[in-house]
């Protein structure tokens, strides 16, 4: 299985983590991770001010310092996985990149807030259900 793992390095990134942990039959060789974290564009106005090189190292060490944590964890379960760091609008990015790459699941973290509130102020993890035909899995 062909499984696209979106992470942000908060809390819900770690839950989705540990809920992994605790299903070994995620963990077995068949199944093939995509670690995604997308890092918010800075308004171009903003990014004017600044040379492209310290654009730049600022992205990548944004990506570096989320997927730190993450490669401790899936070496240590020997998950064959890959990295994908990404520049934009979280939801947009991963829906895209879950239907190029033809994945066959997301499995991504969720703060578990009611509809109502989803409603109100949104969420990454629905707006990927509703931007996307690949199935997700939410942990809470």
């Amino acid at each position: 299985m062909k499984i696209l793992l979106p992470v942000d390095g908060s809390a819900f990134t770690k839950r989705m983590l540990a809920w992994l942990a605790t299903h070994d039959e995620w963990l077995t060789g068949q199944h093939e991770y995509t670690v995604l974290t997308v890092v918010p564009q800075i308004p171009p106005h903003a990014a004017a001010m600044f040379p492209p090189e310290q654009l730049k190292s600022y992205y990548d060490d944004t990506v570096d310092a989320i997927f730190k944590p993450i490669r401790k964890f899936t070496s240590k379960h020997d998950m064959n996985t890959a990295y994908v760091g990404k520049i934009g609008h979280a939801p947009d990015v991963i829906a895209k990149m879950a239907e190029k790459g033809k994945y066959d699941l997301i499995i991504m973290g969720s703060h578990g807030h009611s509809n109502l509130m989803n409603l109100v102020t949104g969420s990454v993890a629905t707006k990927v259900m509703a931007g996307c035909k690949t199935p997700v899995l939410l942990v809470r």
